[in-house]
């Protein structure tokens, strides 16, 4: 006998609701600090500053396509689209994650360019604009913490490359103000452009195993198939398939084989099974059929 503990866990539309609001914030957040950016970079002569300013444009952009996507997957779902609009969530997430690898190719260019033609700047300028960013974007990572939402785990990426960008940049005007090696600027911006560059390719591996159907992760198959074998009445379990229609919505589809004693209670050994892959799994979407010892399939199943 397993005994299984309950999950609370928020419905798809509120989960949305407090995505929309936590990508508002973001979206609001980084377009202060790309004007303040520009503005800064403008008088100070800062190039540094004035590509952070075009990346968190990149960001902007960005963050509001995956507002709109969280925003569409809230729709019914139309007669011909019977998942509704869940995928726009995964699609607008590969779609930033291979933003966020263009913008690290730029950073590339970039630091390359400075550091072979560096530019005077005014450092103090700098230092003033660059800690406002990084506080500015501090807040921001707060603010999108805590979400299963891969969207807003997105804008955190954004605004967390947008932090670094910023921390790089102040260290940079550190130096530069005591120092004046304007090359440090570039060899500033390169580390942050692996930095972004390595989050962006983990973002980019998780949304296509969501497109490819792959086991979410933290999920073990074959652990799924013993835990229903286990529930009494079942003798075998075949034909098991597990996948994401979008982040954190995982579904499972299945053959289970029934004792023949125990057809009288099929409907109950049915939610039996069904109410252990919610609690124990966070499986909520399950279509399990279910066949005596003796049922021959017709056609191939895959």
């Amino acid at each position: 006998m397993h005994v299984h503990h309950a999950i609370d866990r928020p419905t798809r539309v509120e989960e949305s609701a407090v995505a929309r609001r936590k990508l508002g914030l973001a979206i609001g957040i980084t377009s202060i600090v790309m004007l303040l950016e520009v503005a800064g970079g403008w008088w100070a002569n800062s190039l540094a500053l004035l590509s952070d300013a075009g990346h968190m444009l990149t960001d902007v952009l960005s963050l509001g396509m995956a507002m709109f996507a969280v925003t569409m997957a809230c729709r019914p779902a139309p007669v011909g689209k019977t998942w509704g609009y869940y995928r726009l969530e995964i699609l607008a997430a590969l779609t930033n994650g291979v933003v966020l690898a263009a913008v690290c190719l730029l950073i590339f260019y970039e630091a390359a360019v400075r550091f072979f033609v560096p530019q005077e700047v005014d450092s103090d300028l700098l230092l003033v604009v660059a800690a406002a960013g990084l506080l500015a974007n501090l807040v921001g990572m707060w603010l999108l913490s805590h979400s299963g939402s891969l969207n807003v785990r997105v804008a955190r990426l954004h605004v967390t490359g947008d932090a670094l960008s910023s921390a790089g940049v102040l260290a940079a005007g550190v130096v530069i103000s005591f120092t004046s090696w304007y090359w440090v600027d570039s060899l500033v911006s390169l580390a942050i452009g692996v930095v972004v560059l390595r989050s962006a390719f983990h973002l980019l591996v998780e949304t296509v195993d969501v497109l490819l159907e792959a086991t979410p992760r933290g999920i073990d198959p074959a652990e799924v198939c013993r835990a229903i074998e286990r529930e009494s009445g079942i003798t075998g379990v075949h034909d098991l398939h597990i996948w994401s229609i979008t982040s954190g919505m995982p579904a499972l589809s299945g053959h289970v084989i029934l004792d023949p004693e125990c057809h009288a209670q099929s409907d109950d050994t049915l939610n039996r099974i069904k109410e252990m892959l919610r609690q124990r799994f966070a499986i909520e979407h399950t279509t399990i059929q279910i066949e005596s010892e003796s049922y021959t399939e017709v056609g191939e199943v895959h």
